[in-house]
C-alpha cells in the first residue's frame, strides 16, 4: 500500500546565476518544481512511500519533469495529454529591487486533467492523499478534478491533507476563499501560512485562536499555521503545540514550506506524534533552505541531528 500520493502541477524553473536579471543572463538553470512533487519528495527522502501523480505533455520538456522527480527516488505516476509543460522565471535578488518570478503556465496540459484520467486507485489504497491550493487556481477543470480527488479520499478512508498554498498571481484572496472553503468538508488536515488565513480566509485574533476557530468551523481534524521565522502551531484533538524555527543559513528559499509538509506528513505517516511531526517539519525546512531549486534534497540522518541539536517544540 502507497503511504503518500500527491497531485499537482509541476513546471520547470528557469533562474539566471546569482543576482543576474532574465533581461541580460546568457545562461539559465534548469530544475523541477512543483509544490506536491517538492511535498512528494521530501516525504519519500525521509523514508514514506510517495507517488505524485499529474498530466504532462509528451514531449522533451514534460520528460524532463519525469526524469528529474525520479531521479530522486520518487515514484510517478503521470498520464500524458495535448498542451504545453508549464515552466516559471526566477530572479533572484536582495532588497530593495527583491526576487521575482515570472509565471508562463498558460495552456498546460495539467490544466485539463480530470479524476477519470488520474490514478484514483492510487488514491483510494494510500494512508495519505495531499494537493495545495495552487492545484484548483490553474483552471475550473481544476476545481472540479481537485474536489472530486479529495472526495474519493475521504470515501475510501484515505487520510486528506492540504495547503492553502495561496499565490496572488493566480487569484484574487475573494475568488481563493469561495474555491478553497468549498473544499474543506473533505479536509482533514489543514496547512495555511497565517498570513493566508488571515488574508484570504478572513481569520482574525491570535494564531492559537485562528487555529481553533478553522477547525470548529470546518471540522479539521488538524490544523498546522505555518509562522515564518517564528515557527509553526498545531492544533490537533484540543490541545495546541508550538514548534520554533531552527537556524540556517537560507541559500535558496523557494519550497521551504513544501518541504515542511514533507517532513511533517512523513513524521505522521511513520507513526509520530504532532509535536515530532512539527519537529521533523521544521527541520527539514531549515535544511531545505541551504539547497539550490525547489526540492528538500535530504535524508532522515540530517533531519534527526537538526533536532537533536536544537529540539524546542512545546505543548500545552
Amino acid at each position: 500500500m502507497t503511504d503518500l500520493v500527491t497531485f499537482g502541477e509541476t513546471m520547470l524553473r528557469f533562474s539566471p546565476p546569482g543576482n543576474e536579471r532574465l533581461e541580460t543572463t546568457t545562461e539559465l538553470e534548469v530544475r523541477a518544481a512543483g509544490a506536491e512533487s517538492n511535498v512528494a519528495v521530501a516525504a519519500s527522502r525521509l523514508d514514506a512511500e510517495a507517488v505524485w501523480t499529474s498530466k504532462l505533455p509528451d514531449s522533451p520538456l514534460g520528460r524532463r519533469v519525469v526524469s528529474e522527480l525520479e531521479s530522486y527516488g520518487l515514484e510517478t505516476d503521470v498520464v500524458g495529454g495535448e498542451g504545453r509543460q508549464g515552466t516559471y522565471y526566477l530572479e533572484f535578488a536582495g532588497e530593495p529591487r527583491g526576487t521575482d518570478v515570472l509565471y508562463d503556465r498558460a495552456d498546460a496540459a495539467i490544466t485539463t486533467a480530470r479524476a477519470e484520467e488520474l490514478p484514483t486507485e492510487r488514491i483510494r489504497k494510500a494512508d495519505w492523499f495531499y494537493t495545495s491550493g495552487i492545484t484548483p487556481a490553474l483552471s475550473s477543470t481544476l476545481e472540479e478534478t481537485t474536489e472530486t480527488l479529495l472526495w474519493t479520499a475521504r470515501e475510501a478512508g484515505t487520510k486528506t491533507a492540504f495547503d492553502l498554498n495561496y499565490r496572488s498571481k493566480l487569484w484574487s484572496p475573494e475568488e481563493a476563499r469561495d474555491v478553497l472553503t468549498s473544499l474543506f468538508e473533505h479536509v482533514d488536515v489543514l496547512v495555511t501560512a497565517v498570513r493566508d488565513a488571515r488574508n484570504v480566509l478572513g481569520s482574525e485574533g491570535r494564531d492559537e485562536t485562528i487555529a481553533r476557530a478553522l477547525a470548529e468551523e470546518w471540522g479539521f481534524e488538524t490544523v498546522v499555521l505555518t509562522l515564518g521565522s517564528e515557527g509553526a502551531l498545531a492544533l490537533h484533538q484540543g490541545g495546541t503545540t508550538l514548534q520554533s524555527a531552527f537556524e540556517t543559513e537560507t541559500y535558496d528559499p523557494i519550497g521551504t514550506g513544501d518541504a515542511f509538509v514533507g517532513g511533517f506528513l512523513a513524521r505522521r505517516i511513520a507513526g509520530g506524534d504532532i509535536e515530532s511531526a512539527l519537529e521533523y517539519g521544521a527541520a527539514t525546512a531549515a535544511l531545505k533552505r541551504t539547497i539550490p531549486g525547489d526540492i528538500a534534497v535530504v535524508t532522515p540522518e540530517e533531519v534527526e541531528r537538526v533536532i537533536d541539536a536544537e529540539g524546542s517544540g512545546i505543548s500545552r
